[in-house]
């Protein structure tokens, strides 16, 4: 059972894990406020202000420092935030310059390392076991140079979390935010343990930390100490590795992989302003089914369930998971599909903000079965149909041919701009470049006269 000891008795009684300081050294880098910290990299005159990106959508997607230091927060809507702070900077997201930028990030990296799990955009694991002698410096000493690089050379500031293993980097990296830089040896994690909320560690989400709350486990360091056993038995795989890790050992290796298939998919799209418009609603859906479908036949892949949900102006959430009569990736026939369901959950008169779509039980093309009805033969037609739209929508952009369930969509967006949500990278092309295809450089203040 879990120890009734409290948090600070069992800090100072417990004794320090008896292995080395780094049986591996595992870095976890975190950038910054990292979309806002981007616009305020490319244009000085922001550096210092309350900026905040995700006016295309409405509400505050990412904020600087300076905005939090004001009370806002993520998810505040624009009438909210010019209340709270009338001087606040509201910029359209520009993810396109933002995935270039994530993209030096990681080169960064792996210039003292091969070995980088890109987490998220502005986010990554790196194992830096053995390097020292290469380097001729010690874990922490490469670890500082990798965060001066990145400071120095994208503007912004990074935070890192130097430890073990992945879970305890994870920690560290948010130890010291901004710009913070924690080293947890494998002797010291439990002084870290003692002060951090059990629902603060990464992977642990609200039901199980309820759980664990129940059982008086209340912090890291309760779980950390709890009993193997109990753990074991009462929690899932995923929670039994985690509490490994939080003992000192390795067990969450890098996916350093490149991606060659996907075991679900995910499209979300929010639009703005929000509608009651229940074809273009339907029409949004319909955009991101293709648009997960593409993705699905890039790997060869092909759905055997589909779900979908639809987003109120409330954020009130209604969706819907769909059995497939077979696997397939051809958008046309999943929007058949889902047709009646989404009949039975849109609300007229309901403000829809955002759709969003999720493909799983995902199997490869090859294991599709032969059949004495012609479907096998059906479905060898449609592959080299959406094989041949792929290969246009590749070289002349992913929106050059569409299913017209999705033109109202489509049509939208060609007016995006009439709304003033375009970004600086769009208004402002380089020679030879259109509004569909541009060359991967991100667009700097002083970049085009």
């Amino acid at each position: 059972m879990p120890s009734s000891a409290t948090p600070q008795s069992l800090a100072s009684s417990v004794p320090p894990l008896s292995i080395g300081k780094y049986p591996r050294a595992i870095l976890h880098i975190d950038g910054d406020a990292f979309f806002a910290s981007c616009e305020q990299s490319r244009d000085p005159s922001l550096m210092g202000k309350p900026v905040i990106t995700g006016k295309e959508r409405g509400i505050a997607a990412s904020l600087s420092y300076e905005a939090k230091v004001m009370g806002i927060t993520r998810g505040m809507s624009l009438r909210e935030i010019k209340k709270v702070c009338p001087q606040a900077i509201i910029m359209p997201s520009d993810y396109e310059t933002y995935s270039i930028l994530s993209k030096r990030f990681y080169e960064i990296v792996r210039r003292y390392t091969p070995d980088v799990e890109e987490y998220g955009i502005d986010e990554c694991f790196a194992d830096i076991t053995g390097l020292r002698r290469v380097h001729r410096c010690s874990y922490e000493t490469i670890a500082g140079k990798i965060k001066h690089d990145l400071d120095s050379e994208l503007g912004f500031t990074f935070s890192a979390g130097l430890a073990p293993n992945k879970v305890v980097a994870k920690i560290g990296s948010k130890w010291k935010k901004p710009s913070g830089l924690t080293s947890i040896q494998a002797r010291n994690i439990h002084l870290f343990l003692g002060q951090l909320d059990v629902s603060d560690i990464w992977g642990i989400g609200q039901q199980t930390s309820a759980f664990l709350y129940k059982h008086k486990i209340r912090t890291a360091l309760d779980f950390a100490h709890t009993d193997e056993q109990w753990v074991r038995k009462w929690t899932a795989k995923p929670y039994y590795e985690i509490w490994q890790e939080l003992n000192g050992r390795c067990l969450l290796e890098l996916n350093i992989e490149e991606k060659t298939s996907y075991q679900s998919i995910s499209k979300v799209k929010t639009f703005t302003p929000p509608s009651t418009d229940k074809d273009f609603v339907y029409a949004q859906l319909a955009r991101n089914i293709e648009a997960a479908c593409m993705k699905a036949r890039r790997y060869d892949q092909e759905p055997q369930e589909v779900s979908f949900f639809l987003k109120s102006q409330t954020f009130h959430s209604r969706g819907v998971r769909v059995k497939l009569s077979r696997a397939t990736a051809f958008p046309h026939e999943v929007i058949r599909a889902i047709t009646p369901a989404f009949e039975e959950i849109y609300e007229h008169g309901v403000q829809y903000r955002a759709t969003g779509v999720h493909l799983s039980k995902l199997t490869t093309i090859e294991e599709r079965q032969m059949d004495l009805f012609g479907v096998h033969v059906h479905a060898e037609k449609m592959q080299s149909l959406y094989g041949a739209m792929d290969k246009m929508r590749t070289k002349y952009g992913k929106n050059t041919l569409y299913l017209g369930s999705s033109h109202e969509a489509h049509k939208a967006q060609q007016h995006d701009g009439e709304r003033g949500h375009e970004t600086r990278r769009k208004q402002n092309l380089l020679p030879g470049e259109t509004k569909r295809r541009r060359l991967a450089v991100p667009m700097f203040l002083g970049d085009v006269v």
